[in-house]
């Protein structure tokens, strides 16, 4: 996450480079043409893409996380003003309409911090789980998967998300996110735990 921030402060700061320079950490402007794009979006998989070329002396692709506002309308053969940063074409546009590519950096570390509590959530609740198996093998419920481990799963992947997508929104501190989300996870484990549990062994999976 500080990597990130960083990263996003820096380009926030970078200035237009001055001509004939070939500094890579300022914004450099290149007129490119489009060769073809692709825009495929089926269940879970999602491709936004264009290439574009120079001439003949190079040709690459760009990726994007979405299909609007730009890459939507453009077509072979359609001249664009290509913004590089750090070798890398951040913003895409033509016709005073602009597009950031998957490449742009984003002020977006709460969205991170949630996601790497997820992580963790996922991880603590292995280990306490494993754990409970190793001490107590004959009778370790209610830590099996059905139901209090899928709830649980499910219950941490809802208060990272639901934390972490209003922090990106509202833009408040990334540091709320883990703030929140903690004790809002401690109290869904309690509420979720089985009040009465049988003598089975083994019973869950």
């Amino acid at each position: 996450m500080p990597s990130d921030r960083d990263r996003y402060r820096d380009y926030v700061a970078a200035e237009r480079c001055p001509v004939g320079a070939t500094a890579t950490n300022c914004l450099s402007t290149w007129h490119l043409t489009v060769v073809k794009k692709e825009i495929k979006s089926t269940g879970r998989t999602s491709t936004y893409k264009a290439t574009l070329k120079d001439g003949d002396s190079w040709q690459g692709v760009v990726d994007f996380g979405d299909p609007g506002p730009l890459l939507e309308h453009l077509k072979p053969g359609d001249k664009v003003t290509a913004t590089a940063w750090r070798r890398d074409i951040v913003v895409l546009s033509r016709d005073g309409v602009r597009q950031n590519t998957s490449e742009a950096p984003r002020d977006e570390i709460q969205m991170n911090a949630a996601m790497g509590m997820l992580g963790a959530f996922f991880a603590a609740q292995a280990f306490a789980f494993g754990a409970v198996r190793l001490v107590s093998p004959r009778a370790y419920a209610p830590f099996t998967w059905n139901p209090y481990g899928r709830r649980l799963l499910i219950a941490s992947a809802v208060v990272c998300f639901g934390v972490g997508l209003p922090a990106v929104w509202i833009g408040i501190p990334w540091w709320t996110v883990p703030a929140l989300g903690l004790p809002a996870m401690a109290c869904a484990a309690v509420l979720m735990y089985p009040r009465s549990v049988g003598p089975t062994a083994g019973g869950g999976r």
